[in-house]
């Protein structure tokens, strides 16, 4: 614990040395931030430096970071991140200084600890830099994790209300996110001129989003909901808090709803330009953009053939597994796969109430599965979180083109815990027999454990308690769906024919992400493709396609990652026998946080060595 309160006091003494100048700034309204005012004359310094030099110029992330409004510093929560090119090009300029810097230190200078946080920092710096020519390959309004879905649901999740100030900071922020959008659709018609353009399903999903937005009444609008309920919990006068009420309904009919119509109007006129071509291979160096999103998400050098191909032979093995469960359940499976899982998510006693009350009970029934493995797992883990984990349902605004599930890590000040968010919009798509793997994956041991345990480690430079690796972090929580099967908490078979389809899920979307970019499947081909060979409802099966088309590589990451993870578990195994311990391995797969599977290995190769010669 002393160690930990010494680190944070360091790193929160070079933040106020970084952040004074831009706290200053935003205070007087001047042009511009300071720069951080001392050069690193260590290589711990500069690591810490490099962190915190990205991290001053993104107000967002300092308050989903919550670090500085502890200590009463909140000079940076009235303002939304710079979304101009010119940013981006500062950016860029920065990435390649630092990593010329990190390059001119020795290995012979550091420590084993200092040579793998430099590795990592190599790694993550020359990403940002391979990544320059491909910057506009991509689509920052999308159905996903698009501009205009992404403000609403920082505001609500991230700007937290517990005074005035906070209140009065809020509705600021509403009112920069016309200058902000207006950023963002500069990139946009920069991207438009270079031919890179959404596909017509794209275009027509965030128009019927972003339209939806501004014709709901603004009381039931989610930044003012939201708000509303932050400000009942707040220490406020009424009569301050009406105050505030009012002028955030005047700014959210204001400059919000003119932010959103700037939005609505191009992309009305964009869709003259778009096509039903879905795969990146249709963009300005189609090919070489996927190949290194390829790198990027999954850290190897894989080609899009040999994923291709692994995917094939994956989604043959684990369907030959399920059908043997099914088998022995009296299900007739001489029918075939598709219409075998078809008879199976037919089955009324698999599923909720379609009602609120039906979608509570799954709530609460996720909590009490995330409970019930929290309490089993000494066995197999020495490292846990210490921060809780709580389940909620995915905000109703953007359920309905939300992935199945997703988790957001707690905040560093420990106000907010890890989340299991839910997607419960159609209750066909939450069958009781998926329930138990979706609670493992996304929380316990999974995302909760690896992502907590990352950010709670000490003895290291703060990048490194946010690095993400999707490839390491998603075939964590893959792995973990297995490992829970192992250690006894999918006994039923049903659960496990739940486990082998989130498997299968995951051999698929190989074979999928793939024929997309690499094969030019089109979206119907793709969905038909992932139908067919998963079971999974229909509106899952969409929104899952849609998602790599504007994703492109990053689904490939989840089954790599978890084959690495096992391959490497088993090699351990082999070479330890009688040494091997279940709780060590998962220990040097955590405590270093995440890493690329390239790093992985060799920290497990490293294990091994010292292992045999104990």
């Amino acid at each position: 614990m002393i160690k930990k309160i010494f680190k944070w006091f360091f790193i929160l003494l070079f933040t106020l040395i970084a952040l004074l100048g831009l706290w200053v700034w935003q205070a007087a309204k001047k042009d511009k931030p300071l720069g951080f005012p001392f050069m690193a004359d260590s290589i711990d310094v500069f690591f810490n430096r490099v962190a915190i030099s990205f991290i001053e110029d993104s107000p967002e992330t300092l308050s989903s970071l919550r670090v500085l409004e502890q200590f009463g510093i909140k000079g940076h929560q009235d303002d939304l991140d710079d979304a101009s090119i010119e940013a981006g090009n500062k950016g860029f300029e920065k990435t390649k200084k630092n990593l010329e810097i990190l390059k001119s230190y020795e290995d012979s200078d550091l420590t084993d600890g200092q040579k793998l946080s430099k590795e990592l920092m190599v790694y993550l710096l020359q990403q940002g830099v391979d990544g320059e020519k491909f910057r506009y390959h991509n689509y920052p309004v999308n159905q996903l994790f698009g501009a205009q879905s992404n403000f609403p649901s920082f505001m609500d999740a991230q700007h937290q209300v517990n005074s005035l100030r906070d209140a009065e900071d809020y509705v600021t922020r509403l009112s920069k996110v016309d200058t902000k959008f207006e950023q963002i659709l500069e990139g946009i018609k920069l991207r438009t001129s270079m031919g890179v353009v959404p596909p017509k399903f794209v275009i027509k999903r965030v128009l019927d989003e972003m339209n939806a937005f501004v014709e709901q009444p603004i009381e039931e609008n989610i930044l003012y909901a939201s708000l509303a309920k932050k400000l009942e919990k707040a220490d406020i006068e009424n009569a301050e808090k009406d105050e505030v009420l009012a002028k955030a309904k005047a700014v959210i009919k204001d400059d919000v709803h003119r932010a959103y119509n700037g939005f609505i109007s191009y992309f009305s006129s964009l869709d003259d330009n778009a096509t039903t071509d879905d795969g990146i291979w249709k963009l300005p160096d189609g090919g070489e953009a996927y190949k290194y999103a390829l790198k990027q998400f999954t850290t190897t050098d894989y080609s899009a053939d040999y994923i291709h191909n692994t995917g094939v032979s994956e989604v043959q093995r684990i369907q030959a597994e399920i059908l043997d469960i099914l088998s022995n359940e009296g299900f007739d499976v001489s029918v075939g796969f598709t219409s075998a899982m078809k008879t199976l998510s037919d089955d009324p006693r698999f599923y909720y109430p379609d009602t609120d009350e039906g979608r509570q009970q799954i709530l609460d029934d996720y909590q009490v599965m995330i409970d019930e493995i929290s309490g089993g797992l000494d066995s197999a883990f020495r490292v846990k979180p210490k921060a809780p984990v709580e389940v909620k349902r995915i905000p109703l605004f953007k359920e309905k083109t939300s992935p199945g599930a997703y988790y957001q890590g707690p905040s560093l000040d420990g106000s907010r815990p890890g989340i299991f968010y839910a997607n419960l919009y159609d209750i066909k798509a939450t069958p009781k027999y998926g329930m138990r793997t979706l609670a493992y994956h996304e929380a316990v041991p999974g995302h909760h454990f690896q992502i907590a345990i990352t950010q709670e480690l000490e003895d290291m430079p703060i990048f490194r308690n946010f690095s993400l690796f999707t490839a390491y972090s998603e075939g964590w929580a893959l792995y973990t769906e297995r490992l829970a099967w192992e250690l006894g908490f999918q006994s039923n078979p049903y659960d496990n024919i739940g486990r082998l389809q989130a498997e299968l899920f995951r051999a698929v979307r190989l074979v999928v992400d793939t024929g997309i970019h690499a094969k030019r499947w089109t979206r119907e081909e793709a969905i038909d493709y992932m139908q067919e060979n998963t079971g999974m409802a229909e509106s899952d099966v969409i929104s899952e396609i849609e998602r790599y088309i504007v994703m492109p590589g990053q689904a490939t990451a989840y089954k790599v990652g978890m084959m690495k993870i096992l391959e490497l578990r088993e090699k351990a195994k082999a070479a330890l026998g009688n040494k091997f311990d279940l709780r060590d391995f998962h220990d040097q797969v955590l405590k270093n946080g995440a890493v690329p599977l390239s790093v992985l290995e060799k920290l497990i190769n490293r294990y091994i060595e010292t292992k045999l010669q104990a």
